[in-house]
């Protein structure tokens, strides 16, 4: 019997059905969309000469917004109090986890995040009702345990 062909080095890639976020301790399933990222200034450092002589630091940046569908976020609107806002939520974490094949669960978590705001962008013929939302977040934890 023929071994299994891998098509890859890879084997089996990881897609948005491997995806799990929590968010306030509870695993989010009307989310669309995820984006985080971060980066830190650096840039070369001159002295004499035309070539660098070292590499300078500045301040880390990071970024997050997330995609839900209106159902999510009246759910979340409907736990607060009434007339308060997503963006008076205090900060809290985000868990994102990829399971992988082999059993292995990778997690990056978005720290002290808050919404920015909240909207509704909805078109003829859309047959659900999402909206991204930008959040302001102090930084990201990648591969923890």
């Amino acid at each position: 019997m023929a071994a299994d062909t891998i098509i890859n080095k890879f084997g089996q890639i990881q897609g948005w059905n491997h995806i799990t976020c929590n968010i306030m301790g509870r695993d989010v399933e009307g989310i669309t969309a995820l984006s985080y990222n971060d980066s830190e200034e650096i840039e070369n450092v001159y002295g004499a000469g035309k070539y660098p002589i070292g590499r300078g630091s500045g301040n880390y940046v990071a970024e997050a917004s997330i995609t839900m569908i209106k159902e999510e976020y009246d759910a979340i609107q409907s736990a607060l109090p009434p007339k308060m806002r997503l963006s008076d939520i205090a900060p809290f974490d985000i868990t994102v986890e990829y399971a992988l094949p082999d059993g292995r669960i990778l997690r990056d978590r978005i720290r002290n995040a808050q919404f920015v705001g909240r909207g509704v962008d909805g078109n003829q013929n859309d047959k659900s009702l999402a909206y991204q939302s930008d959040l302001i977040c102090s930084h990201i934890e990648w591969n923890i345990v």
